[in-house]
Formats: C-alpha cells, structure tokens, sequence
C-alpha cells in the first residue's frame, strides 16, 4: 500500500464553504490520461488562481481513505 499526502477529503470540504470556483473538468482530464503513455498532466494557471485548491480537490476525489460520494 503506498503513502498518501493529506489523506481524507476534510481540506476539501473546508474550501465548499466559501467561495469556490468549480475546477471538477479537470478531473475528467485526469481520467482521459489514466492508464495511457502519458505520465504527467501539466495543469498551469497564473498565480493566486486556485492550484493548491485544485490539489485538494483532486486528493479529495482520487483518495482512498475516506468515502468522498457526498462531495462529487
């Protein structure tokens, strides 16, 4: 079993209390490169524009360690 960073979806859930731009599109650019050559996706946005929320989203989404059905 591999390690995970920040498991859970709780830093997921804090962020859709406030304001929140809809960034889930790119999980279903994520999933069009799942087991495919591609080993890296670049997602580039210009500073203060929600990369790090995005992470999270993205944990929240792909994690195992907790049911994230409600959320998505």
């Amino acid at each position: 079993m591999g390690l995970f960073l920040n498991p859970g979806n709780e830093n997921f859930k804090s962020i859709l209390n406030g304001i929140y731009v809809d960034k889930t599109g790119i999980i279903e650019s994520i999933n069009n490169t799942i087991n495919t050559t591609d080993k890296l996706t670049c997602i580039s946005r210009p500073r203060r524009f929600g990369k790090s929320y995005t992470a999270k989203m993205l944990c929240a989404y792909y994690g195992k360690t907790c049911d994230s059905c409600s959320i998505f």
